[in-house]
């Protein structure tokens, strides 16, 4: 079972920038896509960024433009660039491997980490 480590969450003002990175033990990237999830307080867990083998990223209508995700072969990590926050960017924020280009099956979830953004 692949393990994914997140780290590099935290409490940011709105307009301000967080890039989480999800360290990975052992190099899946050609075979599963990366993608990273929020849940929100209240709310279900959502999609908000995927990078498949083929390295075509999709994103969510609420954080195109503001967010991208992007892999380091090298270091087996992936990375969640968040600029502009919104305080309703706030939850915890998931890494998963899985398959298909939005992740229909997960293979392996993270233990999440906090991003508050204050107004």
């Amino acid at each position: 079972q692949v393990q994914l480590v997140e780290s590099g969450g935290g409490l940011v003002q709105a307009g301000g920038s967080l890039r989480p990175s999800c360290a990975a033990s052992e190099n899946i990237f050609s075979i599963n896509t990366m993608g990273w999830y929020r849940q929100g307080p209240g709310k279900q867990r959502q999609l908000v960024a995927a990078i498949p083998p083929g390295g075509k990223t999709n994103y969510a209508d609420s954080v195109k433009g503001r967010f991208t995700i992007s892999r380091d072969n090298a270091k087996i990590t992936v990375y969640l660039q968040m600029n502009n926050l919104r305080p309703e960017d706030t939850g915890v924020y998931y890494c998963a491997a899985g398959w298909g280009a939005t992740i229909f099956k997960v293979r392996s979830w993270g233990q999440g980490t906090q991003v508050t953004v204050s107004s």
